[in-house]
């Protein structure tokens, strides 16, 4: 049996994104077979094909983590899911830009029914990467402010939706006014246009209204254009996430000491096994009572692969990409 996927066998450009006839794979124990009906893509993806990763896949690679599909095949011992099940993969050993995937038992989760495939290929990482942020750097509060910043992408959106559903006052950026309302409409309590030049006084406003003297928490995903600004803005005893970053920065550390706050950053990978139990186990239920609702922004077919790199980097997107084989 064989089956296509994306492969990688030099490190460059989107064009090394090439589409090819491979073996499917076969579960060994503990494994999984997944069909791939939607693939996520995730700009550190993007970061590995350029070879411009601290950890990098040994070539020729298959990208992907986040997919969704029904499960084809299980290997020995597997105890959690059985073939035709509707998953979802935080995770995958052969990679998800394919029709079939592997993955360990620990990395497939049940998918809801009114959920789709397309929906649940935006769950692993960006859910994920929100929750981890939220709650187990920033260890989050119901009442505290949050401020996402880059709240319109797929991080972000999963970000509003969690943070409002715990219960915590929610600040989300954008450009666009498109952006703006699919903030608001994901659960945000304030949209602001992060190029405004008013920014900082608007969010000092909010809080003011809410008793603080800035944001408790601010999510931050392209630090290298925001984090000096963030740590102005921060209130007292805040913290700041750092999700994003595409380059370097300049800071005045007596902003962050100024605040007795703390500059945070956060990995997914390096969560430990019963961190990513928790994670995945908490999104479950926000799943399944609706409080998480994945957004797909564009749909590409597999062969595209290469234009989505481009536009994950290059536009910006209002939700998740996803590739459907």
């Amino acid at each position: 049996m064989t089956m296509k996927a994306i492969r990688v066998h030099e490190f460059g450009g989107p064009e090394k994104l090439l589409l090819e006839e491979l073996p499917q794979p076969k579960p060994g124990a503990g494994e999984i077979l997944v069909q791939i009906k939607a693939a996520g893509v995730n700009p550190v993806e993007t970061y590995q094909r350029d070879g411009k990763y601290p950890s990098l896949p040994k070539l020729p690679w298959t990208p992907g983590n986040d997919g969704a599909g029904i499960v084809h095949s299980v290997g020995s011992g597997v105890k959690s899911v059985k073939p035709g099940d509707r998953v979802y993969l935080a995770g995958s050993s052969t990679g998800t830009y394919a029709e079939y995937s592997l993955s360990t038992e620990a990395q497939i989760h049940p998918l809801p029914a009114k959920i789709t495939f397309q929906q649940g290929a935006a769950i692993g990482i960006p859910y994920g990467t929100a929750y981890r942020a939220l709650f187990q750097r920033a260890k989050s509060l119901p009442n505290e402010v949050v401020l996402i910043n880059g709240a319109s992408g797929a991080v972000g959106l999963a970000a509003v939706q969690l943070a409002r559903a715990y219960g915590m006052i929610v600040i989300g950026t954008a450009g666009a006014e498109e952006g703006l309302s699919l903030v608001e409409k994901n659960g945000a309590h304030y949209a602001l246009n992060h190029s405004a030049d008013n920014l900082a006084e608007r969010v000092g406003n909010i809080t003011q209204i809410r008793g603080k003297q800035g944001p408790d928490v601010i999510i931050e995903m392209l630090a290298n254009k925001n984090l000096a600004k963030d740590m102005q803005m921060l209130g007292r005893h805040g913290r700041i996430v750092v999700v994003g970053n595409r380059g370097n920065v300049e800071i005045n550390a007596r902003d962050i000491m100024a605040k007795d706050g703390a500059i945070l950053g956060m990995s997914l990978p390096y969560a430990s096994d019963s961190e990513k139990a928790s994670i995945y186990s908490a999104l479950g239920a926000a799943l399944e009572i609706g409080a998480a609702n994945p957004v797909v922004a564009m749909e590409y077919s597999l062969k595209d692969a290469s234009q989505a790199h481009k536009d994950i980097i290059e536009r910006s997107s209002h939700g998740k990409l996803v590739l459907l084989p």
